[in-house]
């Protein structure tokens, strides 16, 4: 019980995060310009990402999504990351948006493992032996 509600805060932590942003760059704020204009970037960039921010927050509050919704959140998140650190900077309002990216991409790693079950689909691609379950410790080579 007390993972699902700490899975069901954490779910709500990241969509309002990156939720809160979808306003600005739908309605093209001048803030928003701004911001993308520093990193090189235009209006179809910050549309685009605002499409796949949004799409996160609703896989994030589907309950047999929210590994995706993580996951997708979590690539997001690296990519402003990454723009504060190689441009954007971390002082003055950048710095807040960047602060906020870096606690919605670890809520999501936490989100992406505690709801790992739902991946399964994918291990078909990962070697038996590493398969959660399947053996108590990795291969030695």
């Amino acid at each position: 019980m007390k993972t699902k509600i700490t899975s069901w805060v954490l779910q709500i932590l990241v969509a309002g995060i990156i939720g809160q942003t979808l306003f600005f760059k739908f309605s093209d704020h001048p803030q928003t310009v701004e911001l993308f204009a520093q990193l090189g970037l235009g209006a179809f960039a910050y549309k685009s990402i605002a499409v796949a921010e949004l799409v996160a927050c609703i896989l994030l509050l589907v309950p047999r999504s929210i590994a995706w919704g993580a996951g997708l959140s979590a690539g997001i998140m690296s990519g402003a990351i990454f723009a504060h650190v190689t441009t954007l900077g971390f002082s003055g309002a950048e710095g807040e948006l960047g602060l906020m990216a870096i606690v919605a991409f670890a809520f999501s790693l936490v989100l992406i493992y505690m709801n790992r079950v739902q991946l399964e689909s994918l291990s078909r691609f990962v070697p038996i032996a590493w398969r959660p379950g399947e053996h108590d410790v990795l291969p030695s080579k």
